[in-house]
């Protein structure tokens, strides 16, 4: 059983190996998982839906007899043959990663135009068809999943000559994107950034987890210090990581407030929920000027402004 997330054909690869080897009484079962960093224990538990893939039904009815326990509310278990089974997984994190890209590309859109992308939000999730999730416009994705999985199922397209070209747009404008904060804090301050210090608040690419692969807190935090500039960071669960990345590069705070202590700016990069609502008085007057920039919306811009 290969529960791997894997290019289209890898159980046909898997099954002639081991025929290979001599062996003829075996099945290969593709059966990808499904699970979020931060909630996989939850998500193993309940599944939405359990994917089987297989051409021969003894092997589809004992992989059955195992997840039953786990769908008793009715979530299905879908059969499949294998290269589907494999494409599906890449087929919905990629769809996912499209959400998001589009989300932030309207983001763009809101700001010339003068509306508010949170309202859009709100707007096209409460659409039974659209659907409420991913749709939180913010500096691009990262981790484990989302940017591998949407180059490789690129790769794949390009070897079968069915290339997928939203997907090539997609992988290039969150590239984009990881930096956009970099462009509002160099405006703001006139272009001069040198010598100058930012605190970063969030290192891990999402909350509840200490996964910085591919995170927009690498790209930004990059940029900020080949401008010249000096970075303190925090991160409730996520410095050890950031060690590994940035050495002695950046300076790491003991705490978010301490962090802010003699810095031009406060730049949101994670939303941690502990960012939600601090202590606002407390935040101002540690910061040398009151600014912040937010790069996953989770202030009101009103209530800022006041």
């Amino acid at each position: 059983m290969n529960k791997s997330t894997v290019p289209v054909g890898t159980a046909e690869k898997v099954a002639q190996i081991i025929r290979e080897q001599g062996a003829s009484n075996f099945d290969v079962v593709s059966n990808p998982e499904f699970l979020r960093e931060g909630f996989a224990v939850e998500d193993f538990m309940r599944p939405d839906r359990i994917v089987i893939g297989s051409n021969r039904k003894p092997a589809l009815e004992k992989m059955k007899t195992l997840y039953e326990p786990f769908v008793r509310q009715g979530n299905p278990i879908i059969e499949m043959d294998p290269a589907s089974a494999e494409l599906t997984k890449y087929a919905s994190n990629c769809y996912l990663a499209m959400r998001i890209t589009y989300m932030n590309e309207l983001a763009n859109l809101c700001e010339k135009a003068g509306a508010n992308i949170d309202l859009v939000r709100i707007g096209m999730g409460t659409d039974s068809r659209i659907g409420k999730r991913f749709l939180f416009a913010g500096i691009g994705y990262g981790g484990s999943c989302f940017p591998k999985d949407v180059n490789a199922l690129i790769q794949t397209s390009l070897e079968h000559d069915a290339g997928l070209n939203i997907l090539t747009a997609v992988d290039r404008v969150n590239r984009e994107r990881k930096t956009i904060l970099i462009d509002r804090i160099v405006k703001h301050f006139r272009g001069d950034i040198q010598g100058k210090q930012f605190t970063v608040w969030g290192l891990a690419f999402k909350p509840n987890t200490d996964d910085m692969r591919e995170a927009p807190s690498l790209a930004t935090i990059k940029r900020l210090l080949e401008l010249g500039a000096r970075v303190v960071a925090y991160d409730p669960v996520a410095m050890e990581n950031a060690r590994t990345y940035f050495q002695d590069a950046i300076t790491y705070a003991e705490d978010e407030y301490s962090a802010l202590n003699n810095s031009e700016a406060l730049v949101i990069v994670t939303e941690w929920n502990e960012f939600r609502n601090p202590d606002f008085d407390l935040l101002k007057s540690n910061l040398r000027r009151p600014v912040i920039f937010d790069g996953r919306n989770i202030y009101e811009p009103e209530k800022m402004r006041n």
